[in-house]
């Protein structure tokens, strides 16, 4: 090879990382918008009972309508991915999601609302399924830093949305302005994902892994059912668990919230290095038997509000990196499609309509030990599940 030659090959290597880190920082910075747009209804819900004039128990029905879009837009997203380019696809639900905050505060009726809370669910999963799967196209078999970096946008975002409304209402006192902005910063998002060439779609190749085994996908669906839905009602319900238990008051209880979700973030940050140490399954071995002691001791020791913190803590840092890792763990044995990443967001969606509603059934009735005792048993099904998945996975090494 002559020196020409040389050169070439080396700056055509130096280009090809150069835009892989240009597309990875793009996904990065749409998982910021999707946290942000995924966090601000919460926050701001009382404020939407009062516009719309209606209670909080017909307002809170906006969560169910997103849920419901987003598991439209799982089913649908996936195919689409692997059909056609996958930026135009991903600006297009960038740019949906932000025309309707935009929208959101100038509509008064909350049927309207909760058709729009419906599209942004549906565009926000399309947003979902986009990253995980065109990241795992970008950087292949190495993709484990990188996909829990991009978790941990999502939750930077997520964490980021109440102090954003917390500071409109300091500066403004109007909480519409909250959306107007959040639709304004994510146009750059939009456009930077827009200006870069798509990944290729990729076809299967048969090196080393499954083409999409069957049990596979339905254990790691179920796999993300139970941990994503345990994750979505620790932080949804911790505030009403210590404040019926009398663990803490209102203002006391927020910040324990907060707490969860800032130690969910540290969380996913710290599963960036540890992706490059530690083998998946091991991380979520972890993970669950720390998200188990966590919710345990919040059991054993319900009336210590000493122990109400440490748990949550320790629950927050050891749920955070099951989600992406999950993700790894799977790119590792078969091979990750849209339609087979759409399988998983299906299930976390199914997840988190669920298990919220099924501990809301039963908190009134039974009393607020019912959440944790629901949560431990969930996290000890999701358990066995990943044993499964180890021992399946290990079966189709051997195939």
């Amino acid at each position: 090879m002559d020196v020409t030659q040389s050169r070439k090959l080396v700056k055509g290597r130096f280009g090809a990382g150069r835009e892989a880190i240009s597309k990875t920082v793009s996904y990065y910075a749409s998982f910021i918008v999707l946290g942000l747009a995924t966090a601000v209804i919460g926050p701001t819900l009382p404020w939407l009972a009062e516009h719309t004039q209606s209670r909080l128990s017909e307002v809170s029905y906006l969560f169910t309508a997103n849920s419901f879009g987003y598991l439209l837009g799982s089913l649908l997203g996936g195919r689409l991915y692997d059909r056609t380019s996958g930026h135009p696809l991903m600006t297009t639900a960038l740019l949906t999601t932000l025309a309707m905050l935009a929208l959101f505060p100038l509509i008064p009726l909350l049927w309207a609302l909760i058709l729009v809370i419906l599209v942004i669910g549906f565009s926000s999963a399309f947003i979902d399924v986009g990253g995980n799967t065109l990241l795992m196209r970008v950087h292949g078999s190495s993709v484990g830093p990188f996909m829990s970096g991009l978790h941990f946008f999502f939750g930077l975002g997520a964490l980021l949305s109440p102090v954003i409304v917390a500071q409109v209402l300091r500066v403004w006192g109007q909480v519409q302005w909250t959306y107007w902005i959040l639709a304004l910063v994510g146009i750059p998002a939009a456009l930077t994902v827009l200006r870069l060439p798509s990944p290729e779609i990729q076809a299967f190749s048969g090196e080393g892994k499954a083409p999409g085994d069957s049990l596979f996908v339905l254990l790691m669906s179920f796999f993300f059912f139970l941990h994503v839905g345990a994750e979505l009602s620790f932080g949804g319900w911790i505030y009403t668990y210590a404040v019926r238990r009398g663990l803490a008051n209102e203002a006391a209880a927020a910040y324990l919230t907060s707490l969860f979700w800032g130690t969910f973030t540290l969380g996913r940050l710290l599963g960036v290095p540890l992706a490059t140490l530690l083998k998946p399954r091991f991380i979520l071995i972890c993970d669950l038997a720390g998200c188990m002691l966590g919710v345990g001791v919040l059991l054993l020791f319900s009336s210590s509000p000493f122990v109400l913190w440490a748990g949550t803590i320790l629950a927050g840092i050891s749920i955070a990196t099951i989600f992406p890792t999950s993700f790894t763990f799977s790119e590792r044995h078969i091979h990750m499609s849209g339609r087979v990443t759409s399988f998983f967001l299906i299930g976390a969606s199914l997840g988190t309509m669920f298990l919220p509603w099924f501990i809301g059934q039963l908190f009134e009735r039974t009393g607020p030990w019912v959440t944790m005792g629901i949560l431990l048993l969930d996290l000890l099904a999701a358990l066995v599940v990943l044993l499964f998945l180890l021992r399946h996975a290990a079966r189709l090494k051997r195939t």
